[in-house]
């Protein structure tokens, strides 16, 4: 199994700390609002890669976590005139309706940044002691050009990013690209005790904190949207190998931008539809299968003509399974002719196959395209005209290789004797239907 590391910006052959055990960490959303369809894509692409190594064999603890004190929640609070409790858990339990709609499982932990002060604070706290941070009138900063690594995963040069900065006549940092770990507290806000007095944190410790907590210092896989890689998983990096002292993450993967009209989808832009909005016309399932229908890395483009075609693809997909839970319910039993048995072992070269593309960066549209091969093939063998039983009865071969079918295979595992076809298609992109939209060049 391989994945595109941002870090290194390549394929790495997938090696777990622990063997035979993963620890994930996805950020999760800032929550203030019901969330778009351009949110929706690492919430759904990252559920698919947990779900995809469970079923390669793995034991995966994932952590996401959940934003609930920021500026965009305050200044939402304030708008409706209630705290900031009570927006954050309005938008997460919005938040739980939408993405069980969309099919996605709860993580192992969902931490929420309140919840996690304590440790938030302590790791302040070991930053400072190592020079890299320091408290100015109740707010703390690190102190970005003592970590010599900065701009390692956004592949950026610090020089140019000082150059390009701001610095406001009242700003209180002693470099402009130092940011915030705690905010001193303003009247109306939110705020903790604090060795600085009170106050709240910043947006990036959080996730450094709660990624310590609940995965340890060093964790398998990282994951995000592309536009998180900088600042935020810069920052963390920045905070957690500081305080630690050693590798944050093994493998970055983020996804790439949802766009309309060539922009990125964003609230700030106000160019975005809710996932509520998509789904009273197109509904949850075609939403998840329009986000696997392209590879995680690839921009991807909203439009009614995506979104139709993948509508119409689940339709197929379910008459599909209709006919197979018909099949495997009424097929005949017995002894399988040598052109039944032949056509059984055939069927496992598609599990071979998708596999294989999955194994290759999760690379979920030619999984889909692998699955519609197997989608006409089953067709045909269900369709009257290939029918050889009399009167139209059930041909018995189907619901026997159905069930084969389903057995899946685990890491080091051989498909079983009779699984696996001659036929298998050489490497590269299946043939058949094209709904895919490929992999991105690295």
């Amino acid at each position: 199994m391989q994945f595109y590391n941002d870090m290194t910006m390549r394929k790495e052959e997938f090696t777990p700390i622990e063997p035979g055990k993963v620890s994930m960490y996805c950020c999760g959303p800032t929550v203030y609002n019901l969330i778009h369809v351009g949110n929706a894509r690492p919430i759904i692409m990252f559920d698919v890669l947990r779900r995809y190594l469970e079923y390669r064999g793995y034991d995966v603890t994932f952590v996401q976590n959940f934003t609930d004190v920021d500026d965009k929640i305050i200044n939402r609070a304030n708008e409706e005139g209630v705290t900031a409790a009570e927006i954050a858990e309005k938008y997460i339990a919005e938040y739980w309706t939408d993405v069980k709609a969309l099919g996605v499982r709860e993580a192992t932990v969902h931490p929420k940044a309140t919840e996690n002060i304590p440790q938030i604070i302590e790791l302040i706290e070991t930053l400072i002691e190592k020079g890299y941070a320091y408290e100015t009138q109740g707010d703390v900063y690190y102190r970005t050009l003592k970590f010599a690594d900065y701009g390692r995963l956004s592949h950026q040069n610090l020089e140019e990013l000082q150059a390009g900065a701001r610095i406001e006549v009242n700003d209180i940092k002693e470099n402009p690209m130092d940011f915030a770990l705690w905010k001193a507290a303003k009247p109306g806000e939110p705020a903790w005790e604090s060795p600085w007095g009170m106050g709240r944190p910043g947006w990036h410790i959080e996730c450094s904190a709660m990624s310590n907590r609940y995965l340890g210092k060093t964790i398998d896989i990282h994951t995000g949207g592309i536009d998180l890689a900088f600042p935020h998983h810069e920052n963390e990096i920045a905070q957690s190998e500081a305080a630690n002292g050693c590798k944050f993450v093994n493998y970055w993967l983020h996804n790439g931008f949802i766009n309309i009209d060539n922009k990125k989808m964003s609230k700030s832009l106000g160019n975005f539809f809710t996932v509520r909005e998509a789904a009273a016309v197109y509904g949850y399932d075609c939403i998840r299968l329009f986000m696997l229908m392209s590879h995680y890395r690839s921009p991807l483009n909203y439009s009614a003509e995506i979104l139709e075609q993948a509508q119409s693809a689940l339709d197929r997909l379910r008459t599909a399974k209709e006919n197979l839970d018909f099949f495997a319910e009424n097929g005949r039993d017995g002894a399988l002719s040598d052109e039944d048995a032949a056509f059984a072992q055939s069927l496992g070269r598609y599990r071979d196959r998708f596999i294989e593309v999955m194994d290759d960066d999760f690379n979920t549209a030619d999984g889909v395209s692998v699955i519609f091969e197997l989608v006409r093939e089953i067709n045909t063998a269900v369709s009257p005209a290939a029918d050889p039983t009399p009167r139209g009865g059930v041909p018995g071969h189907l619901p026997r290789a159905v069930r084969r079918a389903r057995h899946p295979v685990r890491r080091g595992e051989e498909p079983r004797r009779g699984d696996r076809g001659d036929d298998r298609r050489p490497s590269g992109r299946p043939q058949g239907e094209k709904l895919g939209r490929g992999r991105p060049h690295p």
